[in-house]
């Protein structure tokens, strides 16, 4: 099990963690307006994967504006931000953030993404912060896994990524 901290304290992600090179796996969440999502609805398209501990805090706040910023850009590219947070937090933050351009998902109802991809927060029940880049083919092109939480993901160097597998 990898480990991650918050502020300092150590911290365990559960589960085999996705790495480059891996086929996506299919997962299940949930949308704002409770309809379910499937990764496999977007087979075929590059995607770009956020995901974090809850849009309330400051970093994810951050994160979830950049990627939104950025995949409005991305043409042919598919951009998902992932949490824990309850739909109904979700949608109120993409309203008053204005979030329209990516994909916003809920992980609680069932954690699929976090078990799947190995990257629920044992501790506290949360994702840990990670960007992952997969191709037309279902390949994971790029992973980052940030050791320290509360820190934001090399926008840069996933963007680099997007740019060369688009």
């Amino acid at each position: 099990m990898k480990k991650v901290t918050f502020q300092g304290n150590e911290l365990t992600l559960v589960g085999e963690q996705i790495k480059v090179g891996d086929v996506a796996p299919n997962f299940k969440a949930v949308k704002p307006d409770l309809s379910e999502f499937t990764l496999g609805s977007l087979k075929g398209k590059t995607v770009v994967i956020t995901s974090m501990p809850s849009v309330d805090t400051p970093v994810c706040e951050l994160q979830t504006i950049r990627f939104n910023k950025e995949a409005g850009k991305l043409d042919k590219v598919h951009v998902i931000t992932i949490s824990e947070d309850l739909p109904f937090a979700i949608g109120r933050f993409c309203a008053n953030k204005e979030i329209k351009s990516a994909i916003t998902l809920s992980d609680y109802k069932d954690h699929d993404f976090a078990n799947k991809y190995g990257l629920l927060i044992k501790e506290l029940n949360l994702l840990g912060r990670t960007v992952i880049v997969i191709d037309k083919e279902g390949i994971v092109r790029y992973v980052e896994i940030v050791p320290e939480i509360t820190h934001e993901p090399n926008y840069e160097e996933a963007l680099n990524v997007i740019h060369h597998v688009r």
